[in-house]
């Protein structure tokens, strides 16, 4: 309680450093600056009559792991109006494209206040957060007003338990505020109920269930007319630092007619790539030019949202950013889906588990550092019967561990009052 007091204490004190903060990341994302009333309560949703169903998933990978339990969730409760919550302008932006029927917004900053007045004036059924939104005056002002809280899709690494443990205070109570968690592995699991989370269940992970959608692959056979009959290597997802690493193993070897395509994973970041390749220089086409890929285009920049699925529509390998420096790896369950094979470095505590699992089918291999990651590039691009076994794992291995948004629903319906 103490712990709780002096950090809702703090918010006053915190709330122009946010705004500072978030004109800062305006500078290169500039839709940072929309919607400021949401993010700091002053604008709050209105109700309308309808039962309302809340799920707070807080940028674009939570947003997109969401689907497959909003569409659950939606044939259990036809009537009811969905909002969705989110903290980043791409989560939000995501969250448009994917739910056009819901009510899309932004989740307050976690003051005290701020939480209160949001969920007093959403009156939700119940609450729905992904992966690892742990706000403690959130959770607080659930369990006051009697809102049943969901803690689904649960991930916690060791790093970040270790973080948490330094906050135990103010997270243990917290903790227990929700209602029942649904964890993706064991390990989470036990990690979450060190932490201090009761009724923790394993359901597993609802990005297996995320099917990709027909017209990005449709739109990815359109990337693969325009690039021609050239072998194709995908890397997706990649975060500050791994592009000059992987430019400059790429620029060492002799890589033929191949083509690198390059999708950072935020956009602001899109022109500074863009520039760090031409400058070492490459020949670089973008996507958003929309003409065909010229035979002397060395690298082409995916500088889109909403399209990694066309992109691995149009690739022969892909590497997943984030795991060649220490982010954590992106989602390398996606490309194995629609049988890309896949290469990841050596961190991948965000996707532990998957990792594990796709190196242990087949359906992925795994990197040290960049050069030996161009070198597992250019051979499974110049070798298409070393490919198709991946390929094949890598169906296999998704298909397998389908299933999560079920046993997250039958968890959710078993916990609310009947």
């Amino acid at each position: 309680m103490i712990a709780r007091l002096l950090y809702s204490a703090l918010w006053p004190l915190l709330t122009p450093l946010v705004k500072r903060y978030l004109n800062k990341r305006a500078q290169k994302a500039p839709a940072y600056l929309q919607h400021w009333d949401e993010r700091f309560g002053r604008d709050l949703p209105r109700g309308d009559g309808r039962e309302v169903i809340w799920l707070h998933a807080v940028s674009v990978g939570e947003t997109r792991a969401a689907l497959p339990l909003v569409k659950q969730l939606r044939q259990q409760y036809p009537a009811a109006r969905f909002v969705i919550t989110q903290m980043t302008p791409t989560g939000r932006a995501t969250a448009l494209e994917l739910y056009p029927d819901a009510e899309i917004r932004y989740l307050p900053y976690d003051s005290a206040g701020n939480m209160r007045r949001f969920i007093a004036a959403l009156r939700p059924k119940f609450g729905v957060l992904m992966e690892t939104e742990l706000w403690p005056n959130l959770l607080h002002a659930c369990r006051a007003a009697g809102v049943p809280l969901f803690l689904v899709n649960a991930r916690l690494s060791e790093k970040s338990l270790r973080g948490y443990r330094r906050i135990g205070p103010l997270i243990r109570p917290a903790m227990r505020a929700l209602t029942a968690v649904a964890a993706q592995s064991d390990a989470d699991a036990e990690r979450l109920r060190q932490l201090g989370a009761a009724n923790v269940s394993v359901c597993g992970n609802s990005k297996y269930d995320f099917t990709p959608p027909p017209d990005k692959l449709v739109l990815g056979q359109a990337f693969r007319q325009r690039i021609g009959s050239r072998p194709v290597w995908v890397c997706a997802s990649t975060r500050d630092g791994e592009e000059e690493l992987i430019l400059r193993a790429w620029q060492a070897v002799p890589r033929g007619e191949a083509l690198l395509l390059l999708v950072p994973r935020h956009p602001e970041r899109f022109d500074s790539v863009a520039t760090l390749a031409a400058d070492m220089g490459f020949a670089v086409q973008r996507r958003s030019d929309e003409q065909a890929v010229a035979a002397s285009t060395q690298v082409w920049l995916g500088d889109s949202m909403g399209e990694l699925f066309a992109y691995y529509a149009a690739a022969d390998v892909a590497f997943i950013g984030g795991s060649l420096l220490d982010f954590g790896s992106q989602n390398l369950i996606e490309p194995a889906s629609v049988g890309l094979p896949v290469l990841i470095g050596r961190s991948t505590f965000n996707f532990a588990e998957a990792a594990a699992l796709a190196l242990a089918a087949g359906a992925a291999r795994q990197v040290s550092d960049a050069d030996q990651l161009v070198a597992a590039a250019l051979t499974l691009l110049q070798d298409a019967a070393a490919r198709q076994p991946m390929r094949q794992a890598g169906l296999a291995f998704t298909a397998q561990h389908r299933g999560a948004s079920q046993r997250m629903l039958q968890l959710i319906k078993q916990q609310l009052p009947a």
